[in-house]
């Protein structure tokens, strides 16, 4: 009698559950769709039935067989979170929520002790893109190559600003030189300076006198240096020693850039008041004393600057040349180093202009590349517009779509030059311009681009 009397008042609880079970079902559909209600309804299901076996006593068939029905539910329960769960789109602001990843159940059975925990619930973020080399090439130029409009109209209104500074400095303390007017200039000025604005180029001119000055070749001094000029003092039958200004800077019948540099390091380092311009500026100007270059540096609150000052002779009755005063070594030191900049910077613009390549762009992003690369920082511009020309008088698509594929050649033709040690100039292949480099940085460099050959993204 006692076994009947249960019966009746387990079949009324069981009732009460399922309905119970039902309600909540229903309403769950509306929130959490068909795959969450499932979930929910099994997990409901399995607690009914712990409560159930923790309050009835039943013989030991029955408790394997509830247990058996247990572990099929939650396996069931398992498989329903291995499945991706269909999200309600029923309003928008249900595809803005995050979703829930799926993590231990409050109610599950435990496992096994050395089985590994589960992660607990969790928001998701988006997961990383599968994004190509060229479009990680595009947003390496966005975030890197870039330079703000504002940063490059500062930078160009402090190089004039200190370029008239000097120049009335120069009147009056060299007011016996015939200086041409200095002119600011350079990478900034051609669009081809990569990340930060901080190179500017102020060049001022020698005045030579027609007829008293002639320009030789590198090669045919003793010092036989293709890169090199000398500027060689003529007439002196008929205008003798002294009647050129020059004169005074002549050393074996040479002009003297060594004898230049020296005085106007002097003089920039101890005679301009830079204190008293920068005040006026608004900025800080130094003289850099480390470089045997004329280097000026500028400190803005808004960016840094660097600005060269390049002692110059714009060519000759018979030379379309441009020449600079640079601390040369050996018995080239009193000659005068040939400028391939502005030749360079007017070949790219024409065959972009021919064809609306993206040559230039691909220098700065090699610029950049190697500027940002602890390894590749000894290849300076000049070598990588060298190779960017070679490639762009070569290669016949310049269109933006294939700017990884020119990217990866100038990789290639670079390391490909390391290994010979050789990378001829564009316009006197008799200059090799490695010749800079030491064994040791060739090496280093030749390395890190053949590791980036086999995994480019390691490059930016």
């Amino acid at each position: 009698m006692a076994e009947f009397s249960q019966k009746p008042g387990k079949r009324h609880d069981d009732d009460v559950w399922g309905s119970a079970v039902n309600f909540l079902l229903a309403n769950a559909r509306l929130v959490l769709g068909v795959g969450g209600a499932a979930v929910l309804g099994i997990a409901t299901l399995a607690v009914k039935r712990l409560i159930d076996r923790a309050a009835s006593s039943q013989d030991e068939n029955d408790t394997k067989a509830e247990s058996t029905c247990l572990e099929d539910s939650w396996k069931e329960l398992s498989l329903l979170k291995a499945t991706p769960r269909l999200q309600s789109h029923s309003s928008p602001a249900a595809l803005s929520q995050p979703v829930l990843l799926p993590g231990p159940s409050l109610f599950a059975p435990e496992g096994p002790a050395d089985a590994d925990p589960q992660p607990s619930p969790q928001l998701t973020s988006p997961g990383p893109l599968c994004l190509t080399f060229q479009e990680k090439l595009l947003a390496f130029e966005r975030d890197h190559v870039s330079i703000p409009v504002s940063h490059v109209a500062l930078a160009k209104q402090l190089a004039g600003d200190i370029a008239l500074e000097l120049q009335a400095y120069l009147r009056t303390k060299f007011p016996e030189l015939p200086f041409g007017a200095l002119v600011p200039g350079g990478p900034l000025y051609d669009g081809l300076q990569a990340g930060a604005a901080d190179h500017v180029r102020l060049l001022l001119p020698l005045v030579l006198e027609p007829g008293l000055w002639s320009l030789v070749p590198g090669t045919d001094t003793v010092a036989r240096d293709p890169r090199c000029w000398a500027v060689r003092r003529t007439q002196l039958e008929f205008c003798s020693r002294g009647s050129s200004p020059w004169d005074r800077f002549l050393v074996g019948g040479y002009l003297s850039s060594r004898v230049l540099l020296e005085l106007f390091r002097k003089a920039l380092a101890t005679s301009v008041n830079w204190p008293a311009i920068g005040s006026l500026l608004g900025c800080l100007i130094r003289p850099s004393v480390a470089s045997e270059e004329l280097l000026l540096e500028v400190q803005h609150e808004c960016l840094d600057l660097t600005v060269a000052v390049l002692l110059a002779i714009t060519g000759t009755d018979t030379e379309d040349l441009l020449l600079l005063a640079w601390p040369l070594e050996g018995l080239a030191g009193n000659f005068w180093l040939q400028d391939l900049y502005p030749a360079e910077a007017a070949r790219l613009r024409a065959l972009d202009d021919r064809d609306v390549g993206t040559r230039r762009r691909l220098l700065l992003l090699l610029s950049s590349v190697c500027r940002v690369h602890p390894a590749l920082r000894q290849l300076s511009r000049g070598h990588l517009t060298q190779v960017v020309l070679r490639l762009g008088e070569e290669e016949v698509d310049w269109a933006e779509e294939s700017l990884e594929k020119r990217f990866l050649q100038a990789v290639e033709l670079l390391v490909g030059s390391l290994e010979q040690a050789s990378l001829p100039c564009h316009f006197n292949p008799d200059v090799n311009l490695f010749d800079s480099l030491r064994k040791e940085e060739i090496d280093d460099i030749g390395y890190a681009l053949y590791l980036g050959l086999q995994a480019p993204e390691g490059l930016l």
